[in-house]
């Protein structure tokens, strides 16, 4: 094996690790709402307080790595992925493990951003550049495959502890190879972190994501939410002000004016809002509605991990030849065509039929919009910038994934509680009702005593899915249109285009 590859080994294990958290934690949320009493909100949290932490922290850590060293960030960050892991695997409480799942976060957004920066430093040619980058989206596929089967294997066998257990040793040894292959990189003139945009963007994100969470328990149109949504708004046109005024930004906000720039971020935005989205509710689904246990859950997330391996690798070759807008707009509207076909599928549905067809059109979908619109997002940076850079693509699939649980599970977890609360009106006390309202898990439970409320729950769920795949179906129409009239056709040269603009092209952060 050449230098090259093994490289590009250690940081296709790395974004395997990361990945491979997020989807086995998916599979085993029907498990946790029985043995830790978890409501639907806490298991939004315990997938989003991960996702958040993720998506706050890592253009910061980005620029970090930048500074003082890619390798030592990568290594440190897979250490402390695996310590944190292992803590998770000591909880008692969705409290402690919302906590854990934070911190996992953290040690993410320290480690995701080497894996793209230590590509654009070792890969300097663009189709083979392009070929290392569908490896990497392919290893973002394996990811979704891995996470659930071994996720059921092991809830299969034993307890929920061990999903967590199993994810130290896969953490430690890619830091093994992490320091016997990755070569230091790093660009001692990155400029400082820009303390105010730091914090003005977690606070922004934090509160967005606390108030779409918490939506359904205080109301859509209550003063709570509202008032959130307004704090938000005014947290994020403070950042935006913070970047344009400071010395050293974070990111140069200027740079998203480049709508090339930004339609690709938007790609990968909408791409990973619909994967995690779906991925959070599909598992109940399987669960809950069909019966499934948790290991021919995970197996049926086979035909979209697939998917999504195969068409990255293909979008990766297809990119430089067609051109972005003819790979990424396509992929869009595949993933809008799966998400609009699944709302409207019934409890009995077959899976072989319908469900692996529509896995297949998703997972094309996200394959061929991850892998091209993360290059066009490259192509416009500079190597010495390439952590701060990798880590604005990062975190746009993080915001994606972030804001997808949120919106997807709040969207549903309102529609599910009003409906089933309207159905067994009168046929259970109160208190019972309002319990399975807020807990799918507590409803699925109560089912099982009470046969004839079965139906009401399954009609009441799938309510609430068919309202959130509709949404997210619309979205990603929405973004392929813009993606035909964005993003760069075939033949578009970045350099090219820098020298004949007047004005030189942004970069991603000052210094």
């Amino acid at each position: 094996m050449s230098r090259k590859s093994l490289i590009l080994l250690t940081v296709c294990m790395a974004t395997l690790t990361i990945n491979l958290s997020t989807m086995i934690v998916n599979v085993a949320l029907p498990t946790l709402a029985a043995e830790l009493d978890a409501g639907t909100r806490d298991l939004l949290w315990i997938v989003d307080g991960y996702n958040l932490a993720f998506a706050a922290l890592v253009l910061a850590m980005g620029s970090l790595s930048d500074r003082f060293g890619r390798r030592p960030a990568l290594i440190g960050g897979l250490v402390g992925f695996g310590a944190s892991s292992a803590a998770a695997a000591l909880t008692d409480s969705s409290g402690a493990l919302i906590a854990c799942r934070v911190a996992m976060g953290v040690f993410a957004a320290v480690i995701f951003p080497t894996t793209l920066s230590i590509i654009s430093n070792t890969f300097s040619d663009r189709r083979e550049r392009a070929t290392a980058l569908g490896l990497w989206g392919a290893a973002v596929g394996l990811g979704v495959a891995l996470g659930p089967v071994t996720g059921g294997l092991l809830l299969e066998h034993s307890s929920w502890q061990s999903i967590f257990w199993a994810q130290v040793p896969v953490a430690l040894l890619t830091a093994g190879l992490a320091v016997a292959f990755v070569p230091e990189s790093r660009d001692p003139s990155v400029p400082p972190i820009d303390r105010a945009g730091f914090a003005t963007s977690v606070a922004a994100l934090g509160t967005l994501t606390w108030t779409i969470i918490e939506a359904p328990e205080h109301g859509w149109s209550s003063t709570e939410t509202l008032t959130g949504f307004a704090v938000a708004a005014v947290l994020l046109a403070a950042f935006v002000l913070v970047e344009r005024r400071v010395e050293h930004p974070m990111i140069d906000v200027t740079l998203f004016a480049d709508r090339r720039f930004s339609a690709a971020c938007a790609s990968v935005t909408i791409a990973f809002f619909a994967l995690f989205g779906f991925v959070f509710l599909i598992t109940q689904f399987f669960q809950f509605v069909r019966g499934y246990d948790p290991l021919e859950t995970g197996l049926r997330f086979l035909p979209v991990a697939l998917a999504i391996a195969v068409a990255s690798v293909v979008g990766s070759q297809l990119a430089p030849r067609l051109g972005t807008k003819l790979v990424v707009a396509p992929g869009l509207f595949l993933l809008g065509g799966a998400f609009l076909w699944i709302s409207f599928i019934p409890a009995d549905v077959s899976y072989a039929s319908v469900v692996v067809p529509q896995m297949l059109l998703l997972g094309s979908g996200i394959g061929l919009v991850s892998t091209p619109a993360t290059e066009a997002i490259l192509q416009v940076l500079p190597p010495a910038r390439a952590g701060v850079g990798s880590a604005v693509n990062d975190a746009t699939r993080e915001l994606g994934g972030t804001l997808g649980v949120a919106v997807v599970g709040s969207l549903f977890s309102s529609l599910y509680s009003d409906k089933l609360l309207d159905l067994v009106e009168g046929r259970l006390p109160a208190d019972l009702a309002e319990k399975a309202a807020d807990s799918v898990g507590f409803a699925d439970v109560l089912a099982a005593r009470v046969p004839t409320l079965g139906a009401a729950v399954d009609t009441a769920f799938l309510d609430g899915f068919g309202l959130a795949c509709t949404v997210v179906g619309l979205l990603c129409v929405v973004g392929g249109t813009a993606a035909l009239v964005a993003l760069p056709g075939n033949g578009y040269d970045p350099a090219e285009q820098q020298a004949s603009d007047d004005e030189p092209a942004p970069a991603t952060a000052a210094g």
